[in-house]
């Protein structure tokens, strides 16, 4: 058998009854599960506002079509933004023609809030900030940064679903937040997300947006007639299809009645590896990214000579993933490349073992056993 980095986890029962409940309904789109699961969401994370969306990409790109449109931002103005991340991150900065302005990382592989205040100019309108592996790293400087220079703070918070900060859910540092509940993440659905503002005004935007910029919904319109349904809306704004829909959202109440008992499991594996890592006769070739606040999405390591400890794992039938690729190395960003030597140095040594819920104890001792192997003869 292989051992996979991420294997998704679902509570197939009980997602099929609220499933069948939308199918029996006749109401699979955007409305009753959406909205239940919105409700839920800022149950659980204490957060004002929360509008279910179909991706975490989507969301990013709203939050900055919402903010540049709303503070008159120009084209070419800048977002300070991590080059150790997924690619998502930073095209949606490219898409409202914005200019991304990498900065280094620190040992938890989020934005060093030092290397981000060297790169404010004048022309900076937000940071976007990641939480890698589910870290809130040093999120409370990043935050306290963007006020001294009157910036939005926009959290990629993709990885962090159940991340708990400072006594409350992650997501109260930043002007908005957006979620991610991909196949693979820490509460998973197919592919959906979450998109949190502060302001009220922006999240009521938001919601409009997500639906071709129309003023009410066809939910809205419907339940709000009791029964009747009213053709009639106004299209005030130009926006996108960028909504979540009931069968969806059906998965995600699901998922997130168990989002902290998971966390608690992973966390569990993640002990292990840490026993099996840390006091390692390979110390100096192996070391372990630092946690902090971790939902634990990922539990990463670096290694000398990545490519071929990648191979040695393949072979004997386990696959670890990297998490990610120095974003410069592509060529839309090419213009940042060696400006970030710390991102660079992660992004060629980082490895992500498997950690996911259908892992037994013994899983990551054998992982452990593969990767000494292959150190001690690479």
């Amino acid at each position: 058998m292989s051992i996979n980095v991420f294997v998704p986890k679902f509570h197939t029962e009980e997602i099929l009854i609220e499933i069948r409940e939308c199918l029996d309904k006749g109401w699979t789109g955007m409305g009753f599960k959406t909205v239940a699961f919105e409700e839920a969401w800022k149950k659980y994370t204490g957060l004002r506002y929360a509008h279910f969306i179909n991706s975490n990409t989507s969301g990013l790109h709203l939050a900055l079509h919402i903010l540049k449109m709303r503070y008159g931002w120009e084209e070419g103005d800048e977002v300070v933004t991590t080059p150790l991340t997924f690619v998502s991150t930073n095209h949606v900065i490219l898409y409202e023609h914005l200019k991304p302005i990498f900065a280094d990382v620190d040992n938890y592989l989020c934005l060093n809030p030092n290397n981000i205040e060297k790169r404010i100019t004048s022309r900076t309108k937000a940071v976007m900030y990641v939480g890698m592996g589910g870290n809130a790293g040093q999120i409370d400087k990043v935050a306290d940064l963007c006020k001294k220079h009157d910036i939005k703070l926009i959290l990629d918070a993709a990885h962090m679903a159940g991340t708990k900060y400072r006594g409350q859910h992650i997501g109260h540092e930043a002007d908005v937040t957006i979620f991610s509940f991909q196949a693979v993440k820490n509460l998973p659905t197919a592919d959906s997300g979450m998109i949190c503002f502060k302001d009220e005004e922006l999240a009521n935007l938001a919601r409009k947006l997500t639906w071709l910029g129309i003023s009410k919904d066809t939910y809205t319109r419907f339940n709000k007639n009791q029964g009747s349904y009213k053709w009639r809306y106004n299209v005030p704004d130009m926006g996108f299809k960028y909504h979540g829909n009931s069968i969806i959202a059906s998965i995600g109440l699901v998922q997130l009645k168990y989002l902290d008992e998971d966390n608690k499991r992973r966390n569990e594996l993640a002990r292990i590896y840490d026993e099996l890592l840390i006091n390692n006769s390979n110390v100096k070739t192996i070391s372990v990214a630092p946690n902090c606040y971790s939902s634990r999405h990922l539990y990463q390591i670096f290694v000398d000579e990545r490519d071929a400890v990648l191979q040695y794992f393949y072979d004997k039938k386990i696959y670890p993933g990297v998490h990610y690729n120095d974003n410069t190395d592509y060529p839309m960003y090419a213009y940042a490349k060696g400006t970030c030597p710390k991102a660079k140095e992660a992004s060629e040594k980082v490895i992500s073992l498997p950690l996911h819920l259908n892992l037994s104890d013994k899983d990551p001792i054998s992982v452990v056993n593969v990767l000494n192997e292959a150190v001690s003869k690479i």
